[in-house]
């Protein structure tokens, strides 16, 4: 895996909740058994009886059935690819080709290419964040290799990752408002050193220090009123999450257990050849299940390969969209929050200065000291009132801000909603796509080798005969 250093588009409809209760059916139920997950009742996947008169009998055409592909018009057209290892005195890195071809009048040619490394998507998606917080911007690989997985810099891994970066660019170039973002089009068509000096353009660290501690702050306070759909929003996402880290979690271990059973059958082979040399009687099927067994193991290689690159892939990366969903509602709570402490602050402003209009001790003490007590009033009014305008200005356009992003946000979590049906269907039919080509294939190598064994048994009564 890379390293930075070696040395260091509708709204919601109707009640959000029954969109949500609806949206579960599709999904996986958890059983009390960490280790079982069955499908949900949904009848275009698991209902048997809809497979009976309907359905195409071949396996085949069935899986064919649920390959729809959507023909949307695309105006940016990106492809990563091309690993490179780049090793410097400082630091080893690997950077990918980036592609692009657009009819998009904004851009000044119809094709560019770049190079790009792993921090400069991260630094692309901080810049989406920034710019739209309450936009799901789906999420990077890993920066860091997980325990188990491959090695840095193994093919395999990189080539992993090439597909998830170039799964990530996409997702921007098809999204209608993240596509026309400035800073996405820089990434695309910058080349390094103008890249370089567009970073170094950013907020400043005191501006982005201010930035952290209001949304601490805002988190710190809490929501006080937040809308029942977004309530909705976070109880989904809470079950989608552990719904997704478990299957995640059962699928990795189906991979390492079919590898495991692999090997098993690698080292059971040959023990069958070598039996034959000692059996006259059982030559040939000795050396047929070795050969049956020789075609299972590569047959298991597809099926691993299949698992691994579709499967697994794809479960991973919503259980990262999960956490990313988690923060968008979060940065979405941290606008009410702030807009609400400026309403309570304004409120106090108020009262305040209704109380002005009785007496106030510290007046009288004032009074007391030689101080004109109308003119110090009359001061204290004029600050609450300025200080007053400010709050009102201050929440405007806070009000604006809030209400801009539950907007967006509820298009998104609709748009966001679509894509990961999509996602997941395309997932399970491609599952069944692989487990059933397996199965076949295995059951037709063992059943050439019952057709074989029962020949001989003909070939020999006939020669006893």
């Amino acid at each position: 895996m890379e390293s930075e250093s070696t040395s260091s588009s509708a709204p919601v409809n109707g009640n959000l909740a029954q969109t949500v209760d609806d949206l579960s059916k599709h999904m996986l139920e958890l059983d009390e058994d960490d280790d079982l997950e069955v499908f949900s009742k949904d009848a275009m996947l698991t209902d048997a009886s809809t497979f009976s008169a309907s359905m195409p009998a071949s396996p085949a055409s069935m899986i064919n059935q649920y390959k729809h592909e959507d023909q949307d018009i695309k105006d940016v057209f990106i492809t990563v690819d091309c690993p490179e290892n780049h090793v410097t005195s400082i630091e080893t890195f690997v950077t990918y080709r980036v592609i692009t071809k657009t009819t998009r009048s904004e851009f000044d040619s119809s094709e560019y290419e770049v190079r790009r490394r792993y921090q400069d998507f991260l630094w692309l998606k901080g810049k989406l964040e920034e710019a739209h917080p309450t936009l799901i911007i789906n999420p990077l690989p890993e920066k860091f290799v997980m325990k188990g997985m491959m090695e840095r810099f193994n093919d395999d891994f990189i080539e992993t990752r090439r597909k998830a970066l170039h799964k990530f660019v996409n997702r921007i170039a098809d999204h209608p408002i993240l596509s026309f973002n400035e800073d996405f089009k820089v990434f695309l068509t910058a080349q390094a050193w103008e890249l370089a000096s567009h970073k170094k353009q950013g907020p400043g660290l005191l501006s982005r220090m201010g930035e952290t501690v209001r949304a601490v702050a805002a988190s710190v306070r809490g929501v006080q009123n937040r809308p029942e759909e977004f309530t909705a929003m976070n109880d989904y996402v809470e079950t989608f999450s552990q719904k997704m880290g478990m299957l995640d979690k059962i699928a990795q271990r189906i991979v390492k257990e079919q590898k495991e059973y692999l090997e098993g059958m690698k080292e059971c082979g040959p023990v069958y050849t070598l039996w034959s040399g000692s059996e006259d009687q059982l030559v040939e099927p000795l050396k047929a299940i070795a050969g049956c067994i020789d075609n299972c193991c590569k047959v298991t290689e597809e099926q691993v390969a299949g698992l691994s690159e579709n499967q697994v892939p794809i479960l991973h990366e919503y259980v990262l969209c999960a956490e990313t969903l988690k923060a968008v509602l979060r940065r979405r709570d941290n606008i009410q929050a702030e807009y609400e402490s400026k309403v309570d602050a304004l409120a106090s402003k108020k009262a305040e200065k209704e109380n002005l209009k009785h007496t106030d001790l510290s007046f009288v003490f004032g009074g007391f000291l030689g101080k004109n007590t109308e003119e110090a009033k009359h001061q204290k009014q004029q600050r609450l009132d300025c200080e007053m305008k400010e709050l009102k200005e201050e929440i405007g356009r806070l009000e604006d801000k809030l209400e801009c992003a539950n907007s967006t946000l509820k298009v998104d979590w609709e748009r966001w909603k679509r894509n990961m049906q999509a996602d997941v269907r395309s997932a399970f039919v491609d599952m069944a796509d692989t487990n059933m080509n397996y199965y076949e294939k295995c059951l037709a190598i063992w059943e050439s080798f019952l057709t074989s064994q029962k020949t001989e048994v003909h070939v020999e009564k006939d020669t006893d005969s």
